[in-house]
């Protein structure tokens, strides 16, 4: 044996190897979505409660809704990691590296489902628990499975698989399901293609080359950019309805006109700029919906804690 040639090497010892593979099924539930999870199911519950819902309550119904979340992130990748691998922005993924076998993720993947829907059965009730099971389903089997790679509008009914959170945590407290949970739903459901979008469009090539009919990579940037515009105007719209419907105060009601306004505004922004064939930097209006939806919600937790 060549020792010079084998002295640098450094024997891999079971502690890295055992760190790497928990980094890569932590990367199988795509953890910045359930931080996006966070940000829509326990506002939503102290809004049910119109005030501070019990604690272990909602730690209960986040610890279900991210095994959910992370379930529905697992079944994803297994299902495309032939695509995932022909896409800058995912060859990274842990399947396309090798880093868990097809097997080990499918695996992985129902024991989250399962143990999911069993823990917000035990922990909050029958109907939390069913909606997270049809938020697995529908994200898996709708989206991924049917929708994704036939029909550029895939994000629009996929998304709905993104709204579940906000009625999860809404019936978790109060067991049932009422107006001011559904306009969340729908608000939701309107402002992932404005938030979506602009990825795809940043991300065209990827799209072109894995063959994904998404509408930032198929259509041009005006037309997505006015597809985004009306989404946008929607999702604020929807966002008002709120204030009758669930009594909000000043805080709910200015914050909804002002972070609206603003996205709105960097839609229009980003249509102007397709429609003068500038660089229409998609990117502003994803970060933008993303901090929009964030601020939204905060506003709801703190608005029923206020007495105005």
């Amino acid at each position: 044996m060549d020792i010079s040639t084998t002295s640098n090497v450094r024997p891999t010892t079971p502690e890295r190897s055992l760190g790497r593979t928990v980094r890569a099924y932590v990367a199988l539930t795509k953890p910045r979505v359930l931080e996006l999870l966070l940000v829509t199911t326990v506002p939503v519950m102290i809004l049910a409660q119109n005030g501070l819902p019990n604690l272990w309550l909602v730690l209960a119904t986040v610890i279900g809704g991210s095994l959910s979340a992370g379930s529905a992130a697992a079944f994803n990748m297994y299902l495309d990691r032939d695509i995932d691998a022909h896409m800058q922005r995912t060859e990274n993924r842990p399947l396309v590296t090798g880093a868990v076998s097809p097997r080990g993720a499918l695996v992985f993947a129902w024991t989250l489902a399962l143990t999911s829907t069993v823990w917000l059965l035990v922990t909050t009730n029958w109907v939390a628990a069913t909606l997270s099971a049809s938020a697995i389903f529908f994200y898996v089997v709708i989206y991924t499975m049917i929708l994704k790679r036939r029909t550029e509008q895939n994000i629009v009914w996929g998304g709905i698989a993104g709204c579940f959170p906000v009625v999860i945590g809404w019936s978790a407290v109060t067991g049932s399901l009422s107006w001011p949970a559904l306009i969340l739903f729908v608000l939701v459901f309107l402002w992932t293609p404005p938030h979506y979008w602009p990825l795809s469009m940043k991300y065209k090539d990827d799209y072109d080359e894995a063959d994904v009919p998404m509408l930032g990579a198929t259509r041009s940037g005006s037309q997505v950019g006015l597809q985004v515009i009306l989404y946008a105007w929607a999702t604020v719209a929807c966002s008002l309805l709120l204030i009758p419907v669930a009594s909000m105060g000043l805080v709910y009601s200015v914050s909804a006109l002002v972070f609206g306004g603003w996205f709105v505004y960097e839609s229009h922004r980003l249509y102007a700029r397709s429609v003068r064939g500038t660089e229409p930097r998609p990117m502003r209006v994803f970060h933008a919906s993303i901090t929009y939806l964030t601020l939204l919600f905060v506003a709801i937790a703190v608005d029923p804690l206020l007495p105005f």
